[in-house]
């Protein structure tokens, strides 16, 4: 599903406007963006909780060339899901 798929997804179970929807999304998306931004966590009871994470400088290799390189730290997004939907994507599967 991509952003205009759930867009439409959006409208269609709230009862409202593409435009409306539209708003909303990119509103929670912002919303949750600048909390990452700031060092805070973000949870969603029933669906997940979003953190950010340091990953430590490490070194990689150029898979072209085989030359070993520096990766530099940084700051990176992670979502954890919640009980809820783990237990709602694993009884999907077994259906």
């Amino acid at each position: 599903m991509n952003k205009a798929e759930l867009i439409e997804h959006i409208a269609d179970s709230a009862d409202l406007s593409k435009a409306d929807a539209a708003r909303a999304l990119d509103a929670t998306i912002g919303g949750i963006t600048s909390a990452l931004k700031q060092g805070d966590q973000v949870t969603v009871v029933g669906f997940g909780s979003f953190q950010v994470k340091e990953r430590s400088a490490r070194s990689g290799r150029n898979p072209q060339t085989g030359e070993v390189i520096q990766i530099k730290a940084s700051k990176v997004a992670s979502f954890k899901a919640g009980k809820a939907l783990k237990d709602s994507v694993n009884s999907a599967q077994e259906a």
